[in-house]
C-alpha cells in the first residue's frame, strides 16, 4: 500500500468533494482556499467558468492567517459578493475540515448577509416549561397492585 502525503489527502477529499458541489450563476460556489501563509475565497460560477467575486488575505493588508484574520476575510468576501449582486452560495471547504479558519470564514460571510441555504433560518422554537414536580405526580396514574401468588407446595 503506497503512502499518502496530506497535501495529497486534502486533494482527493476535494476532489470527492467536487462531485456534489455546483456552483451557478444565480447560487455561485464559495471556494475556500488556506495556506500556511495567506487564505484566499473565490465566488465561482462553474457552469460559465467565470470567477465572479474574490478576496484574499494577500490583498487585504493587515489580515494574517489567523482565526481573527478568517473571520475579516468572510466579511471582506462577503462584502465583494453583495457588491456583485451575489446573496446565496453553496460554501466548497476545499477538501479541509470545516473548523478552525474556514468555519470562522463561512461564518462571518453568512453574518455579513450572505446565505448558503435555500430555506429560510428556521425561527426558534419557545420550550414550554415542565410541570412543577408536585403537578406532575398528580398526573400519573397510580400502579395496580398485584397479588402476592401464592406458592404451590409440591410433594
Amino acid at each position: 500500500m503506497s503512502q499518502i502525503n496530506r497535501k495529497e489527502q486534502r486533494a482527493l477529499r476535494h476532489k470527492r468533494l467536487r462531485q456534489t458541489v455546483k456552483g451557478s450563476a444565480e447560487r455561485p460556489r464559495m471556494a475556500i482556499f488556506i495556506s500556511n501563509k495567506h487564505m484566499y475565497v473565490q465566488f465561482i460560477d462553474d457552469v460559465a467558468g467565470n470567477t465572479l467575486a474574490s478576496a484574499s488575505s494577500v490583498k487585504t493588508e493587515g489580515i494574517k492567517c489567523t482565526l481573527a484574520g478568517a473571520k475579516t476575510l468572510g466579511e471582506e468576501a462577503a462584502k465583494a459578493a453583495i457588491e456583485k449582486g451575489i446573496k446565496l452560495v453553496v460554501v466548497d471547504r476545499g477538501g479541509f475540515k470545516f473548523t478552525g479558519r474556514v468555519k470562522q470564514i463561512v461564518d462571518a460571510a453568512t453574518a455579513a448577509g450572505l446565505s448558503i441555504s435555500l430555506k429560510d433560518p428556521k425561527p426558534e422554537k419557545v420550550k414550554e416549561k415542565a410541570p412543577p414536580p408536585a403537578a406532575a405526580e398528580e398526573t400519573k396514574k397510580p400502579k395496580k397492585e398485584k397479588a402476592p401468588a401464592e406458592k404451590k407446595e409440591t410433594k
